[in-house]
């Protein structure tokens, strides 16, 4: 790409959709983490299953680490909209907007899938039903994050293109 084609595809603009939706993606990511922190302490947050029984100085920091990784992903995705992110050749973000927009969309389906007894699967009981609701927003919450990545990258592509 020669350096007029790189200067007219940085100029074009962001549109608003994709800036908000960029900006949301860390908000969509933080209840999910907050949720996933009492695991680490041993809390099974209402769902009705044997407890595993590690000790502490190996969920905590399991848990802190995959929240701490969970946001940061979420925040790098401001890469997608922001001018730092077109420093990276543009094949390289969308290749891996792409995979893991993809990814995060196939795991989280399946995961929702499997908890809450959709489509004949079930993994998990919850002790009542606020519970099992309570999971069920913060994982509604999530399971638009693989979406919203693919259409960050979808935007940031066409965006690009020479």
């Amino acid at each position: 790409m020669t350096t007029s084609a790189t200067t007219r595809a940085a100029e074009r603009p962001v549109p608003v959709w994709a800036l908000r939706t960029a900006r949301a993606l860390p908000l969509l990511a933080l209840p999910v983490c907050l949720w996933r922190l009492p695991f680490g302490f041993g809390f099974q947050m209402g769902m009705d299953m044997p407890r595993e029984e590690l000790p502490l100085w190996v969920t905590v920091p399991y848990v802190l680490a995959l929240s701490l990784l969970s946001e940061a992903f979420a925040l790098l995705c401001a890469g997608l909209v922001r001018p730092w992110g077109e420093r990276v050749p543009a094949s390289v973000v969308v290749a891996a907007g792409a995979v893991a927009g993809g990814a995060f969309t196939v795991l989280t389906a399946q995961w929702v899938l499997t908890t809450f007894e959709l489509a004949g699967f079930q993994d998990v009981g919850f002790v009542n039903g606020w519970w099992r609701a309570l999971a069920a927003v913060v994982s509604g919450l999530f399971v638009l994050w693989g979406p919203l990545i693919l259409a960050l990258t979808y935007a940031y592509h066409r965006r690009r293109r020479a």
